[in-house]
């Protein structure tokens, strides 16, 4: 039976820059895939009935799975809802994963909902792989680079 997990996240970083993180693909295969992974975006169009297509590998065994997906509603900075399905016939299923940022006076709130996961993917697996990809997210958004 699918599953579904919810998260959440405070990042010290404006909220254009946090929703652009989910919207740009050379951000994406940056912090998205989890520690021992490496990832490279085959396809990245997001607007509202736009693709995606990504894969991840095991730094270790060199092993890739790939995935992708539909964009079914994006509102700018505010929220991100795509479906997501594996390439793997063995991880069957459509998943959809929805982003809601909010603005706060010193971040973005973030909450994520991730729901179909199959039943394949063990849930704890899901609890520790997120909190590794936001915790490079909070490495690529939260730094305050000086131009020049």
């Amino acid at each position: 039976m699918p599953f579904t997990i919810r998260l959440h996240r405070v990042f010290k970083a404006p909220v254009e820059r946090v929703f652009r993180a989910f919207t740009d693909a050379d951000a994406m295969v940056k912090w998205n895939p989890p520690h021992g992974f490496t990832a490279h975006m085959h396809e990245c169009n997001p607007v509202v009935g736009g693709k995606f297509r990504m894969s991840f590998t095991n730094f270790s065994s060199r092993q890739s799975h790939s995935f992708g997906g539909t964009y079914l509603e994006i509102i700018a900075d505010r929220k991100i809802s795509y479906t997501d399905q594996f390439d793997d016939p063995s991880l069957p299923g459509e998943m959809i994963t929805t982003v809601e940022f909010k603005p706060l006076t010193l971040g973005t709130e973030v909450h994520i909902t991730q729901a179909g996961i199959p039943d394949m993917i063990p849930e704890s697996a899901c609890y520790l792989g997120w909190p590794e990809s936001l915790g490079q997210l909070a490495l690529l958004v939260e730094p305050e680079i000086a131009e020049g």
